[in-house]
């Protein structure tokens, strides 16, 4: 779902070239162009027709990787070693397409950390359109003689400070989205980026660092308004200090 989530923003939003999202994923452009022809934003949960050899040992590499990630470079395997240990096991496949999947798999962790990876500045001044804060507070009214309790949805945009508020019964996912919808709609656009905190309508699992698995809902919805997502640290709840500043007001 990340995959195709990265592919609609680099190409609809950043205007990357599918030639240069091709290089980049280490996947063909005929690829690149049906996914975007297709214009999904939420996973197709089939069995593809022609499926990769290497699928049956994707989760395999990937935690290869994060374990090679974490040791000194001199002691980290190489991709063709790495390959070498996956043919041991019987994968029968290409080094190319291992090679291509640990280049993917390197450049989003790269990116992660360029946008709030740990010991990296976090800017107290934005650009126009560059980011929006999103927070839930609540409170409560009385309604038709029924003192009732509100979830109050904050979005504020973290360049001119315009802010709007809306309040719910839940903190659901229908109640998520119709926030959402609602703040772009009023605030007339959507920002490149979103800070939020780890809510569990958002995450599913925090992991180390900035690792985080995200709920599929959610990222259909990022996919959609083709912003990406930006998970503030444990107990770092001043990485959104202005929508938190709002929460405190109301």
């Amino acid at each position: 779902m990340a995959f195709l989530s990265i592919i609609r923003r680099w190409h609809k939003r950043e205007h990357v070239p599918i030639r240069e999202i091709s290089r980049r994923l280490g996947v063909s452009r005929n690829t690149i162009r049906k996914y975007l022809r297709s214009d999904l934003v939420e996973p197709r949960f089939q069995v593809p027709d022609r499926p990769s050899k290497l699928d049956p040992y994707a989760e395999k590499l990937a935690a290869w990787l994060r374990r090679e990630a974490s040791r000194p470079r001199k002691q980290r395997r190489t991709v063709k070693q790495l390959y070498g240990d996956l043919v041991s096991l019987g994968y029968d496949g290409s080094y190319n397409r291992v090679s291509a999947f640990a280049r993917a798999w390197k450049e989003e962790c790269q990116r992660l950390q360029q946008t709030a990876g740990r010991g990296t500045f976090v800017p107290l001044a934005f650009a126009p359109g560059e980011a929006f804060q999103f927070d839930w507070s609540e409170d409560f009214a009385v309604i038709g003689g029924v003192r009732l309790k509100l979830q109050v949805a904050h979005t504020k945009l973290s360049y001119s400070r315009a802010f709007i508020i809306r309040a719910y019964l839940l903190q659901t996912h229908e109640m998520l989205f119709d926030a959402h919808t609602h703040a772009f709609r009023a605030l007339g656009g959507v920002p490149r980026r979103g800070i939020y905190d780890n809510m569990s309508t958002a995450v599913d699992k925090v992991g180390r660092g900035k690792e985080r698995s995200v709920n599929l809902r959610f990222q259909a919805m990022t996919s959609h308004y083709l912003f990406e997502p930006d998970f503030c640290n444990r107990a770092a709840g001043w990485e959104k200090g202005q929508v938190e500043k709002n929460v405190q007001d109301a």
